[in-house]
């Protein structure tokens, strides 16, 4: 048990990161692209639905900075 939990603590590498961040830029698009469809259909105004949504999406760019500045700080050692 203790093996499985000290594989999980090793550091990402830099292309780990940058899979990561592409992944979560995607689920950024396709989870506004398809809450504004949503709301199209609901007919919400799109003001209404994207105030629902921006505390996630202030979630997801707070991480996505973070992922991007262990990025940079990888490459720019390497």
């Amino acid at each position: 048990m203790t093996e499985a939990s000290d594989s999980n603590n090793k550091p990402a590498t830099a292309s780990e990161l940058a899979e990561v961040i592409g992944e979560f830029e995607q689920y950024r698009e396709r989870l506004l692209s398809e809450t504004m469809a949503a709301a199209k259909k609901a007919k919400l105004p799109q003001k209404t639905a994207l105030a629902q949504l921006e505390p996630q999406l202030t979630q997801i760019d707070t991480t996505l900075e973070k992922l991007r500045e262990q990025y940079a700080a990888l490459t720019q050692t390497n």
